[in-house]
């Protein structure tokens, strides 16, 4: 559709962007996954401006900027201020207030550590492909949320609480991880989330065992 209205409304201006058919697929293809999300009537809105105010058919960049200008983008930060709100507050991930959670779960899924020690050339393209997926899932409509890190139960020796802020903090990983030592010892499900936090450690190479106990 959106190749269709430029066609029309640039006329050889339009043509002279691409030289072959398939230069023509290729851009269609690119154009299609970076505005994957966005609704057909935010899409037209869109077109409409670029036919008020540009002499030339937009490249995907501008044409974004028209997108958001017109229709906000989901309260999303751009790519770049959410990659580096991720890098500044690596240390503390739990505790900051993140602009969008699609932020943190990026930061996340990259991994905090990453985020802190390796360089922008290592790290960025993998927080940017992790972000621009959870981008296009909150353009679609679904809602994410940050996660819920429940308080430890009035009972409990305040000492779990202490000591998961020591070991993640000397550590270098986040508190989340050490969720597991505030369920009851000797559960099925204390032991499988102490698994999987494991797993995400050994998945990205972070060669930390986790506790069994806070003794």
């Amino acid at each position: 559709m959106i190749f269709a209205r430029f066609m029309a409304i640039y006329g050889h201006k339009f043509k002279s962007c691409f030289e072959t058919e398939n230069e023509i697929r290729l851009a269609k293809r690119e154009w299609a996954l970076s505005l994957e999300g966005y609704s057909e009537a935010a899409l037209v809105a869109a077109v409409n401006q670029c036919k008020e105010s540009l002499a030339w058919m937009p490249s995907i960049s501008e044409f974004l900027a028209i997108l958001r200008e017109l229709h906000g983008d989901f309260g999303l930060p751009s790519v770049a201020d959410a990659y580096y709100e991720a890098c500044l507050k690596a240390q503390e991930p739990a505790s900051h207030q993140w602009t969008h959670p699609a932020v943190y779960w990026a930061g996340r899924e990259v991994g905090w550590f990453r985020l802190r020690s390796e360089e922008a050339s290592q790290v960025q393209p993998a927080f940017h492909y992790a972000y621009e997926q959870l981008c296009q899932r909150v353009r679609k409509g679904e809602s994410i949320e940050l996660p819920v890190i429940k308080g430890l139960d009035d009972k409990q020796d305040n000492t779990t609480a202490l000591f998961i802020l020591n070991f993640a903090q000397q550590q270098g990983i986040t508190e989340d991880l050490l969720y597991y030592l505030t369920k009851p010892k000797g559960t099925l499900v204390r032991d499988r989330l102490r698994a999987q936090a494991q797993a995400q450690l050994d998945a990205k190479g972070i060669q930390i065992t986790l506790p069994v106990d806070t003794q």
